[in-house]
């Protein structure tokens, strides 16, 4: 029997590619993916430990995104683990953007109401949940790019800046990844210990995340909420509050509206053809632009809920 191949073009770092078709298989929900790649999590904590804690923005009970910093001290119970996700695709590969929250970054220099930082996971298409292939951080104004053992992905605009640890959890390997205490910027995990000994560790949860039982917990975990789901952030993203402008939440303490969700992260300093969001709006583009030895890679989405 014949049988025939479909392919797509695509076009990589300026050359037209010939890009075979993943074969047709179940289709593995977008919840799935985000619960087989979500990282563990380790989170640096300092002396007002619960500024670190992971939250959901409306752990207060509302979406009034201007008393999320007052607020703190006064809703402990609110603040169960949680990570914020959004899955596109194309017909090679799924990037998948994780974004953490917390109401208050305390840093020293520049503190604000709300914050949002995180990462997007780079998954090529097997026939099954994939295979993970780059990882791109968000710390402050700023991406980090990093691959796993065996990836072939190299530095192409961007150098590679370390590796993707793995840690296994609920029987498969997870990427595993670090966020500062105060500022929360995120990295990649180093695999040592934390800053001044105490952070707590946040497994991905199927069900509810918790609240952890002080600022070294090692056994937390956070929930799954999905970006694009029913009244949830992205359809929200017109509404003041949560926002108080595009892509930015309401904030008045210290800065305004200073921190950002994903389809406002930036670099600023990648280049001009890379813009603000370009990590969750558009991560085929940023992923052909940071790395190159790319293999089959499209770059035309089979569906992108932020491209309408």
């Amino acid at each position: 029997m014949r049988i025939w191949r479909l392919t797509v073009a695509a076009l990589v770092a300026g050359a037209a590619v010939t890009v075979p078709v993943t074969p047709a298989h179940a289709a593995v929900s977008d919840a799935e993916l985000a619960y087989r790649w979500a990282p563990v999590h380790y989170q640096d904590t300092a002396s007002s430990y619960r500024a670190d804690y992971l939250a959901p923005v409306d752990y207060d009970g509302d979406w009034n995104t201007l008393d999320n910093w007052n607020d703190l001290d006064a809703n402990p119970q609110g603040l169960t683990g949680t990570s914020y996700y959004s899955v596109v695709e194309t017909g090679t590969h799924w990037f998948i953007v994780y974004a953490f929250y917390h109401p208050r970054d305390w840093k020293t220099f520049f503190p604000h109401e709300n914050d949002m930082e995180g990462l997007l996971l780079t998954v090529r298409k097997d026939g099954g949940t994939g295979v993970l292939e780059a990882m791109i951080t968000l710390a402050h104004d700023n991406f980090y790019s990093y691959v796993p053992a065996g990836s072939p992905y190299t530095g192409n605009r961007e150098n590679i800046d370390g590796s993707v640890l793995t840690q296994v959890h609920d029987g498969a390997a997870h990427p595993t990844t670090f966020q500062e205490a105060k500022g929360h910027g995120c990295y990649n995990w180093s695999g040592g210990s934390f800053p001044g000994g105490d952070g707590v560790v946040y497994y991905p949860s199927r069900d509810a995340g918790t609240v952890p039982a002080n600022r070294n917990d090692r056994a937390a975990r956070y929930r799954l909420v999905d970006l694009f789901g029913p009244g949830g952030l992205w359809q929200r993203r017109d509404s003041n509050p949560p926002f108080g402008e595009y892509g930015a939440f309401a904030g008045d303490d210290y800065q305004r509206n200073a921190a950002h969700t994903p389809w406002a992260w930036d670099d600023k300093t990648d280049g001009s053809d890379l813009q603000a969001g370009v990590i969750a709006t558009d991560p085929a583009y940023l992923v052909s632009q940071y790395f190159t030895g790319l293999g089959a890679f499209s770059l035309t989405y089979v569906r992108n809920t932020y491209r309408g």
